[in-house]
């Protein structure tokens, strides 16, 4: 059947030139941590209190169908700080992972930090040895680097079919180095001893060729290597609907390659369910060639911090516990589900709980993730004073409720959307109209001079 689809496909595709094959929807979580809490001997526990031996055989029983992993370029090289709080991940322990999760039946999303540590709007710091190169050595550097994680992806057994080309964006990538003076979204540069750093603003004509010209460089490596994967643009300004529909304009002027939007959506960083609502809108009307995920979320289950503008407290309708935290998921899917250009929702560090850990000797983290989907402890204190009995490492009911983003969707093709831009007679493409650089050497069905072509 699946193949009788695909010649399908190819025919529609010399038909009425370029079409793009619908994602199948992926639902699961970023579990870049698993094999340090493994590791290390944290216990994990089912929805009914049973010893979970096999994580990622567990999520497949609880409907999960896709995880995301991070990368560091050389994150020996991040702070003692910043090695306590997650950052491990170079490319042999993503290698490793990713084929684990790839062996399971999983769909894998690879998300590029291009730093040595933490990339996110307030820092995206330049890996140590890049420092040194020019603009132009770092286009050269950034397509090299990530040619060769892709490739060395793949011979372990973990090609990746998401990748994100660069870590919440929304400002840009590969500042500079130092310490951040000024951390607010109105400043354009960031300044420390003599350093400019080339922050991405939209008004600023060299910063945004610089910063577009290195995603087309990245994109160009993920296009060779991974010509099936599909390439993931992740920024996370949800409080603003026309900071997005700037953003993604100034890429498509661009002619940055890409195919689907990823957002990161906390309620208590980024607004309410009716401020996502508008974001969506936006983005489904101004970029309808696009598809959208939710490749971060979360909510807390107990001790909410305190929450500053544009972020919201939304305790009064979903409690800060495990059944507020369910509550909070099932809405947000309720929600989700009614934007048919939204194909994915990953939840963020849901794998994290020191449960059974000595935390003097094996701790993970330093500081406590409380919106995970497992517990840490036996016994949590609210913020409000009140005391929520769940065991730890038990699984939290919220994860139990993922699966039900994927009910009505079953199939691995959602569809055929038409392009109205022609496909070029020459060169290679695939099935969904990305250009190759050459000839594929990945097996499948491909264009070549307007006709199907198998490459085996």
């Amino acid at each position: 059947m699946k193949k009788a689809l695909l010649l399908t496909i190819a025919g529609l595709l010399t038909a009425v030139g370029m079409t793009t094959a619908q994602t199948a929807k992926q639902v699961g979580g970023d579990i870049s941590l698993l094999t340090k809490y493994e590791t290390n001997g944290t216990k994990y526990y089912d929805l009914e209190g049973n010893a979970i031996t096999d994580m990622l055989g567990y999520f497949k029983t609880q409907g999960l169908n896709a995880m995301r992993v991070r990368l560091f370029v050389a994150p020996g090289n991040a702070t003692a700080s910043e090695k306590d709080n997650g950052v491990v991940q170079d490319l042999d322990y993503v290698k490793a992972l990713g084929k684990r999760i790839k062996d399971a039946g999983f769909s894998l999303m690879l998300d590029f930090h291009y730093s040595d540590t933490w990339a996110d709007p307030a820092k995206q710091w330049t890996p140590k040895d890049w420092l040194t190169l020019t603009d132009e050595q770092l286009y050269t550097k950034i397509y090299d680097y990530t040619k060769e994680a892709l490739q060395a992806m793949k011979d372990a057994g973990a090609t990746p079919d998401f990748i994100q080309t660069g870590n919440e964006i929304s400002y840009g990538m590969l500042w500079g180095e130092g310490i951040i003076t000024k951390n607010t979204e109105s400043e354009t540069t960031y300044q420390a001893s003599s350093t400019t750093y080339k922050r991405y603003d939209a008004s600023q004509t060299a910063n945004r060729t610089r910063f577009t010209t290195l995603l087309k460089k990245a994109g160009e490596a993920c296009r060779e290597v991974c010509p099936q994967a599909k390439i993931i643009l992740h920024t996370e300004r949800v409080p603003s609907a026309s900071y997005l529909n700037n953003f993604y304009t100034d890429m498509n002027d661009a002619g940055v390659d890409y195919d689907i939007i990823g957002l990161s959506y906390y309620p208590y960083y980024h607004g309410n369910l009716a401020q996502l609502e508008t974001s969506l809108n936006t983005l489904e009307t101004n970029f309808a060639e696009k598809e959208i995920m939710i490749v971060e979320t979360g909510y807390y289950y107990a001790w909410q911090p305190t929450i500053s503008s544009p972020g919201v407290n939304l305790a009064g309708t979903y409690p800060i516990s495990p059944e507020g935290q369910q509550a909070f998921t099932k809405a947000l899917i309720g929600q989700l589900k009614g934007h048919t250009k939204v194909v994915g929702l990953y939840w963020w560090m849901m794998e994290a709980s020191e449960s059974g850990l000595d935390w003097s000797t094996k701790r993970v983290t330093r500081d406590w993730y409380n919106a995970s989907l497992f517990n840490d402890n036996e016994k949590v204190s609210g913020k409000d004073g009140i005391t929520y009995n769940y065991p730890a490492g038990k699984a939290m009911p919220a994860l139990g409720e993922l699966k039900s983003f994927l009910d009505g969707d079953n199939t691995g093709i959602r569809g055929i959307n038409a392009d109205s831009r022609s496909l070029p007679s020459d060169g290679w493409y695939t099935l969904d109209g990305r250009r190759l650089a050459g000839r594929p050497t990945v097996k499948g069905i491909y264009i070549n001079n307007g006709r199907k072509v198998v490459v085996k």
